[in-house]
């Protein structure tokens, strides 16, 4: 998998979870411009998500198992969106709060998959 994608990945998401965890210490809910944020970071790992897909179609191989790398994959897609409905449903501090630690678990869930891809040694 490609290192630029993953990096860009994972900066947009912890830059995220800064802003959110910023707003979220202002006791301040998620406001419009948080949402263009969540908006970008899910471009992103959309981007990775056909990236992925079309190196899988090419032939190449996760070191760890297909199935786990689609199951990060995946779960690194579904996160933000996740976490923008939720922090839909709860318009306090604690909805800013939700987004920053969705933004924390996509920057983890990147680390993996460069694990699992086979970046994590040699």
């Amino acid at each position: 998998m490609l290192d630029a994608v993953i990096i860009t990945v994972s900066v947009t998401a912890l830059l995220l979870a800064a802003w959110c965890g910023y707003a979220a210490y202002r006791d301040s809910p998620t406001k419009d411009w948080h949402f263009a944020g969540m908006a970008v970071v899910t471009l992103a790992t959309l981007v990775q998500l056909v990236i992925s897909v079309a190196q899988l179609a090419h032939g190449d191989r996760p070191d760890q198992g297909m199935a786990v790398f689609l199951a990060y994959l995946i779960g690194a897609v579904c996160t933000i969106p996740a976490a923008a409905f939720m922090s839909l449903a709860e318009r306090t501090r604690w909805g800013s709060a939700i987004v920053a630690a969705g933004g924390v678990i996509v920057a983890v869930l990147e680390l993996r998959l460069h694990e699992i891809w086979g970046g994590g040694h040699g």
